[in-house]
């Protein structure tokens, strides 16, 4: 008996050009019939929040964090050449006019072509994010989950 294959990544980066880069994978392992499994973990949960503010019961701590933590895909800055935020909307002017599609839209496909994300809870506990801030569809977890995954898989990234 065959098993299915199997990918699994650790996404850390809440970088736009290395969330882009994890749903690329993702989507490409997935449509080439890989079991895919995407964990989230500290700044990397930044890319599942929800772009509107939810109001949820938070410390002061917390609160902090919140406010200077970009809030959905749309807010993420690139890794290099940021540049105050024009360095990512220069990059998203270049990918709309290439018609390379958007990180929002990977998303999407990701969730159409049944990729597992799962958000880490000890980081969402350390940095004060709460289950409702996050978009809907993902599983919540440890890293006992991701591990369990990990070991059956053929491809393990950390982005």
């Amino acid at each position: 008996m065959e098993t299915q294959k199997q990918t699994t990544m650790v996404v850390f980066s809440g970088d736009l050009d290395k969330a882009m880069a994890s749903f690329i994978i993702a989507t490409g392992a997935a449509a080439m019939g890989s079991k895919v499994t995407m964990f989230f973990t500290f700044w990397g949960l930044n890319i599942l929040r929800k772009e509107q503010f939810v109001p949820v019961q938070k410390s002061l701590l917390e609160k902090m964090f919140e406010r200077m933590m970009p809030r959905g895909p749309g807010k993420l800055g690139i890794s290099k050449l940021n540049m105050g935020g024009m360095g990512s909307a220069l990059m998203r002017h270049i990918m709309k006019k290439k018609k390379v599609a958007s990180l929002p839209e990977l998303m999407e496909l990701a969730r159409e072509l049944d990729v597992e994300m799962i958000a880490c809870t000890m980081s969402m506990d350390v940095l004060g994010i709460k289950e409702e801030e996050l978009i809907d569809g993902l599983k919540f977890a440890g890293v006992a989950t991701y591990l369990g995954e990990a070991e059956q898989s053929k491809v393990n990234l950390f982005i």
